[in-house]
């Protein structure tokens, strides 16, 4: 009679897949978003913060069955080759997916540099934000060759501090509302919530980072889809309670010019000029982690997109304890937060992350027959993220002509990038896993 042997207990439960998505979407996201949404939705924000979470909400739906039919620490890179194959789709949205992320952490290593400002005599200006913002880069570049275990150690702590910070703060805040600046009336017109979607739906973008724990999960079947749900949803209550709170103590004009670091500017009713300074720190607590994990995050992407044949092999070269895919990634990032403001930055990380969404939920209607998907929940998932991702691109290209033109850069720069790698290096990216039921019957 075959008897399995009884694995070792997962390092993922419940509680801990869960713990570990709050603590990925509750990052810099909710600090850069709630002033930059809010300059397009005003006090409707809170709706567009609602809107965001349910597509979040149907993209994790699509996401978990796709991680528990194939189980992959690749997450999003593993599902577009299993949708599309191993051809130049698949090879670039794996490039622009690395792509997205250099520009999330351009984004956030620019908020770092913008709340740092705050603390200094001369206000905010580009200089202080520029050399908060590479001084930050550079210091977790070094501790990534180094090594990054003990902040790595530190990071459930900062997260407890943040969800804590967070958390008193929209407590106390919403004791000193003044109701009168959270009248529909003097609200922008209702299309902004839709406009300002692209924002709000990032502030959730890190709940993916769930199914990379997929390998790692106490029984992924039944955990995954709870542990998304579970995850998104209570994110989605504090995000709409803090838009609650900080419309509801500035009023727009305030929010509008003080939009890159509203959220500690709204603290300053309840708690004086010591609730701005708090409120920052936590802001750098925030994106300080975030910084780190996404750093680390880029390098793994990075590394795993040129072992498997779709960047360069320079990037799987080793320095120190780390790979020169980290110290090219780095050089990457440092003109987009020297010659782009924040707001430009968010945005096009914003769409970027969108895209990828789409593109992955449309591939799983492929293959939904196979994960047992409801179709039209996954169809959803699609039609919101390149809903989305359409909105952001009509408002932001009326202030920002360019943003088309950026767009259409990176994804074209990452269409020729696959290109040039298959024709030079006869390299493609490759499948890691066929499905769960393989590895099931492997084990039998």
């Amino acid at each position: 009679m075959n008897k399995k042997k009884s694995s070792d207990k997962k390092a993922f439960g419940l509680l801990s897949a869960v713990f570990l998505g709050i603590g990925s979407m509750v990052g810099a996201g909710i600090f850069i978003v709630i002033g930059e949404a809010g300059a397009i939705a005003g006090n409707l924000v809170t709706v567009s913060f609602l809107v965001g979470g349910v597509i979040a909400l149907l993209c994790g739906y699509s996401l978990s069955r796709l991680a528990v039919y194939y189980p992959s620490r690749g997450g999003i890179i593993e599902y577009l080759v299993q949708a599309y194959g191993e051809g130049v789709i698949s090879g670039a949205m794996g490039v622009l997916f690395y792509f997205a992320q250099l520009i999330a952490l351009a984004a956030v290593a620019k908020s770092f540099g913008t709340y740092a400002a705050t603390y200094m005599s001369g206000g905010v200006t580009p200089f202080y934000s520029n050399l908060f913002s590479v001084g930050i880069l550079l210091l977790f570049v070094c501790i990534n060759l180094i090594g990054a275990t003990m902040v790595a150690r530190a990071e459930n702590i900062i997260v407890i501090i943040k969800l804590v910070a967070l958390t008193v703060f929209t407590v106390a805040a919403l004791l000193y509302i003044q109701p009168s600046n959270l009248v529909v009336e003097n609200a922008p017109g209702v299309m902004n919530i839709f406009y300002a979607l692209g924002l709000t739906f990032f502030a959730f973008q890190g709940f993916s980072v769930i199914t990379n724990s997929v390998e790692d999960m106490d029984d992924p079947k039944a955990t995954m889809l709870r542990a998304m749900f579970w995850a998104i949803g209570l994110v989605a209550v504090l995000y709409i309670s803090v838009s609650i709170a900080v419309f509801g103590n500035l009023p727009l004009d305030m929010i509008i010019k003080d939009k890159d670091y509203a959220l500690a500017e709204a603290a300053k009713p309840a708690f004086g000029v010591w609730g701005f300074k708090i409120m920052a720190a936590t802001a750098l607590l925030a994106t300080a982690s975030a910084i780190n994990a996404t750093l680390y995050a880029v390098t793994q992407i990075s590394y795993t997109l040129a072992r498997e044949g779709d960047l360069p092999e320079v990037y799987e070269y080793n320095v120190f304890h780390n790979t020169e895919g980290l110290v090219i990634s780095a050089l990457l990032i440092v003109p987009m937060m020297l010659f782009f403001n924040l707001g430009e930055i968010a945005t096009v990380a914003a769409i970027a992350v969108l895209l990828i969404q789409g593109v992955t939920h449309s591939g799983h209607l492929l293959k939904y027959r196979e994960t047992g998907a409801n179709r039209w929940w996954v169809a959803a998932a699609a039609v919101g993220t390149f809903g989305a991702a359409g909105f952001a691109i009509a408002y932001t290209s009326r202030s920002l002509p360019n943003i088309v033109y950026y767009m259409a850069g990176v994804l074209l720069l990452a269409f020729l990038s696959e290109i040039l790698l298959r024709l030079v290096n006869k390299r493609t990216v490759s499948q890691q896993v066929t499905s769960v039921i393989k590895n099931i019957e492997n084990l039998i």
